[in-house]
């Protein structure tokens, strides 16, 4: 499947017909790719019947929920029904799985650097907050011992 958001841009391995007109012009400009928004909870225009409900929950049988309107549900949901039979079956091939497990570290991760060697950094908001704590232990410590 191709992706052509920007299909008036120019790719590699594709040729352009250029036209005389078009050769002194410079390439076109890129645009953003203009984001649509779709609106989550809204009430679906066609809900599904109590019957097809109570037919997936195995209270009725296929039959009487495959008359009418519902002949459409009954038929999505047994064709969804066969596509996951189907996926179940699905394995992984043996040699992607031993490519897998041998890409896995054999032990445990160790940490590069100890603790105490590693970079230590003082954001200006900490350095702020930490002057200002010890500005206020200071103080308070001047009370208690100016007050008596």
């Amino acid at each position: 499947m191709l992706d052509d958001l920007n299909s008036d841009l120019p790719v590699p391995g594709r040729h352009e017909s250029r036209t005389p007109a078009s050769r002194g012009k410079k390439e076109r400009e890129v645009h953003p790719v203009v984001e649509r928004e779709i609106p989550l909870g809204t009430k679906s225009e066609r809900s599904l019947d109590s019957s097809v409900h109570a037919w997936l929950d195995g209270e009725l049988p296929e039959a009487a929920v495959r008359v009418g309107n519902t002949a459409k549900d009954v038929e999505f949901w047994r064709n969804l029904s066969r596509n996951m039979d189907r996926s179940r079956l699905v394995r992984t091939p043996e040699h992607v799985e031993a490519q897998i497990m041998a890409a896995l570290p054999h032990h445990a991760p160790q940490m590069i650097t100890p603790w105490f060697r590693r970079e230590f950094v003082v954001t200006p908001m900490a350095a702020v907050s930490a002057g200002a704590a010890l500005m206020a232990v200071a103080a308070a410590i001047t009370v208690a011992i100016l007050a008596p």
